[in-house]
């Protein structure tokens, strides 16, 4: 890995930021006064790009393995992920049926390794930059592949093949309509989708409405619906410290929710990612991989070994051992993303340790073993998010941070060697 270090032949950060607005999709170049965005590529040999893009699919190989075990072990659903009643309703309405696009995190180590620290299979996020960056930062770059320009035809052929072989006419994109974090791949995905000649009608769950052929979203009826609205807001909301005060919106979406079920159980609506995700995205489903490995078959329990840190139920470990031993571990909440719930035992003091300790709900809680990264030539620590689309590797979507990835981290364009390097 390594990056194009002649900087003159790059734009100036104000000239990229005005082109970057013109696409009309990502119009904030900074963050807190900050660059979001490193104009200087980060550039993977083509044997490390296929490390990464096969622990990627292997990965996504072991998930579905999971929630093929999973769904021949449903008491596990209360004993392992103490799901709550609306959670367990997504599950079952699934029928096992929990991917479309993912996101898996992953890391080239110091020693060698590529380790996942974990999946986004519920609403991965980061395709607008990762693709507009790309596009608009590789004339800069010699001799260089952009890996991210099949994103958009796999997501199609996903959504296709989601949707029983049919081109879906009518889609409903559903998101947080309050929260602008994610607008940029919102606008993205309807380019996209009304490029195939689609309607594309945006809302948030309270949008959908029952109709005479299934559900609609401000009158329009529609076949096919993607889904980025976390699943652990569908359900009840429960707080993971003893400190937290309650969800003000604890309560599911019990109308939304059962409308959209029930039209996708009469086949008459798609929902892009399915609603199994529930138990994908929760992180206890890393743990369920080391301690209930037995039940994996040989090929998955090699390659959880080998790509997913040990990781197990903070219920089940030794509480002196995780308190005496803050550089080995990683805390994570059941459904924390981007950064947030995550804490990393060598980057936090010893008091602050103590204190996190002291306020986790520990059923909500995962420890995963914490691994050293690989620096890259600038001396950021770079998460390789590679996208799954229908369990193939179609992407990168790379950030750079100085500790975890974090709200602060960097986004950097990711190109493949045309020649080793």
């Amino acid at each position: 890995m390594s990056y194009d270090s002649d900087q003159d032949r790059f734009p100036a950060y104000e000239t990229f930021a005005r082109q970057l607005q013109g696409t009309s999709i990502l119009s904030d170049a900074w963050v807190d006064g900050q660059p979001r965005f490193r104009l200087q590529g980060v550039v993977l040999s083509l044997a490390q790009a296929r490390a990464l893009t096969r622990a990627a699919e292997r990965v996504g190989a072991i998930y579905q393995e999971l929630v093929d075990v999973l769904w021949a072990h449903p008491e596990w659903l209360d004993t392992f992920f103490c799901l709550t009643p609306y959670q367990k309703l997504m599950w079952h309405s699934a029928q096992g049926r929990w991917h479309g696009i993912a996101r898996a995190d992953l890391f080239l180590c110091r020693d060698g390794r590529v380790q996942c620290c974990e999946v986004n299979s519920d609403t991965p996020s980061g395709e607008a930059e990762a693709v507009l960056l790309n596009q608009l930062l590789h004339p800069y770059h010699r001799a260089v592949l952009d890996p991210n320009r099949r994103l958009a035809p796999a997501f199609w052929r996903m959504l296709v093949t989601s949707h029983r072989g049919r081109e879906p006419r009518t889609v409903g994109v559903v998101y947080p309509t309050e929260l602008p974090e994610d607008l940029s791949m919102i606008a993205l995905y309807r380019k996209w989708l009304e490029a195939h000649g689609c309607q594309v009608v945006l809302g948030s769950p309270y949008n959908l409405h029952g109709c005479e052929t299934g559900v609609a979203m401000f009158g329009e009826p529609l076949d096919l619906v993607i889904r980025h609205y976390k699943t652990d807001w569908w359900g009840e909301r429960e707080v993971v410290w003893t400190d937290a005060v309650p969800y003000r919106d604890s309560e599911p979406l019990d109308g939304p929710l059962r409308t959209l079920l029930q039209a996708e159980y009469d086949e008459h609506v798609t929902v892009v990612n399915p609603f199994g995700a529930v138990a994908t995205q929760n992180k206890l489903s890393l743990a369920l991989m080391w301690e209930a490995m037995e039940t994996f078959s040989p090929l998955a329990r090699r390659w959880i070994r080998r790509y997913i840190p040990a990781t197990y139920r903070l219920t089940q470990m030794a509480m002196d051992d995780v308190l005496n031993h803050r550089q080995r571990w990683v805390l994570k909440s059941a459904y924390g993303c981007e950064g947030e719930e995550t804490v990393c035992g060598p980057y936090v003091s010893d008091e602050a340790w103590r204190d996190i300790l002291a306020h986790v709900i520990p059923e909500f809680w995962i420890c995963q073993r914490f691994f050293s990264v690989a620096p890259e030539p600038n001396g950021g620590n770079p998460n390789y998010g590679v996208y799954l689309v229908g369990g193939r590797s179609a992407g990168f979507y790379t950030r750079l941070s100085v500790a975890a990835t974090d709200e602060q981290a960097v986004t950097a364009p990711t190109f493949i060697a045309r020649r080793g390097i």
